[in-house]
């Protein structure tokens, strides 16, 4: 039997984060930048790696991921 207050609604999100450096880089930047309006994030899944080309030569990384997080009471 389920104990009364273990049931917890959850919203997913995505979001794109950037780096020139690489793409785990570009993953922690949109964490971290999340986490500055998000509260209570749970899950980040990388859902799409991608970079930017300008002159033949990779520009940026790119990584797309969704996020959890936890609505608030």
């Amino acid at each position: 039997m389920a104990k009364k207050g273990n049931n917890a609604v959850y919203r997913v999100t995505e979001v794109i984060g950037t780096s020139s450096q690489s793409w785990e880089d570009a993953a922690r930047s949109a964490v971290t930048t999340a986490s500055k309006s998000l509260r209570d994030l749970r899950i980040a899944e990388v859902t799409k790696f991608d970079v930017k080309i300008e002159n033949g030569k990779v520009t940026q990384f790119r990584t797309r991921l969704s996020l959890s997080f936890k609505y608030g009471a």
